[in-house]
């Protein structure tokens, strides 16, 4: 079995820099450059995979446009090279797009092909091992999932202002506008054997190629375009610690998972 890995890193971040400016804080830096354990989150993430001997080869995928792609290599091309990683453009709008990009990439060789999330470092190697274990099995498309824990509820498109404004905000001449806001519950969603899915997913090289020959590519992961053709997607344990960093708060739980510490923390010259 031979590997490709396609790493898509061409999203801008909007929900971890709206999450931070939330909470009062300017960031300086998409979510991939942050800092962990001394090194970008991306490198880190890259790190799960390099070493292993299935990986024949590491794809990264980062931004479109011109200007941005010359940061994003910059800032990244040197050291990802000394990790054996090929860098190409990624897509202007949405995530599959990046995908095939870096699909074009994947030499013939290959019978799998790999795709994690830039912003997924803490997978496990146990993780990782269990999810080509099902491809060698015979699997030919595997995907990792935890059960969901959580109730679920559909809400409302619309984000509505409490019904009863402040009064001492009104006093103190507030704006309404800056109240509590909520939407509405629709529905309870019943999540009998409902899953959170994760990366990597894995799949036969030629079934993805089919795959993304589709004329409809929507789709929020790789393995939805594997249904659409009604092929049989393999589901193997995910794990909680495998998260997304998606919020500025997700840096934060990553660091704790990894036992990296902030650079606040550190030495003014340990500091990234």
């Amino acid at each position: 079995m031979q590997i490709a890995l396609i790493i898509p890193a061409a999203g801008a971040s909007r929900r971890y820099i709206e999450s931070a400016r939330a909470h009062g804080v300017e960031v300086a830096r998409q979510k991939i450059d942050e800092d962990l354990g001394g090194r970008p989150l991306l490198h880190r993430t890259v790190e799960l995979f390099n070493k292993l001997p299935e990986i024949a080869t590491i794809i990264v995928a980062g931004p479109a446009d011109d200007e941005a792609y010359g940061q994003f290599a910059f800032r990244h091309a040197d050291k990802l090279a000394v990790l054996g990683v090929k860098l190409c453009r990624g897509g202007r709008d949405h995530r599959y797009q990046t995908v095939s990009n870096a699909l074009k990439l994947v030499p013939e060789s290959c019978t799998h092909v790999a795709v994690h999330d830039a912003a997924r470092p803490c997978a496990t190697p146990e993780l990782i091992e269990r999810v080509i274990d099902a491809a060698r099995a015979g699997h030919s498309a595997v995907i990792p999932a935890i059960d969901v824990p959580d109730t679920l509820k559909r809400v409302g498109e619309k984000t509505i202002l409490a019904s009863k404004p402040d009064p001492v905000a009104a006093i103190l001449g507030g704006d309404p506008a800056d109240g509590p806001k909520a939407r509405l519950v629709e529905q309870t969603i019943d999540r009998t054997r409902l899953v959170a899915v994760q990366t990597p997913q894995l799949f036969e090289r030629a079934l993805l190629i089919r795959a993304y020959a589709q004329s409809d590519l929507s789709s929020t992961d790789d393995a939805q375009l594997i249904e659409r053709l009604g092929e049989p997607v393999a589901v193997v344990d995910g794990e909680s610690t495998n998260i997304k960093v998606t919020r500025a708060q997700d840096l934060k739980l990553a660091r704790a998972i990894l036992g990296f510490k902030s650079p606040e923390d550190k030495p003014a010259h340990l500091r990234f």
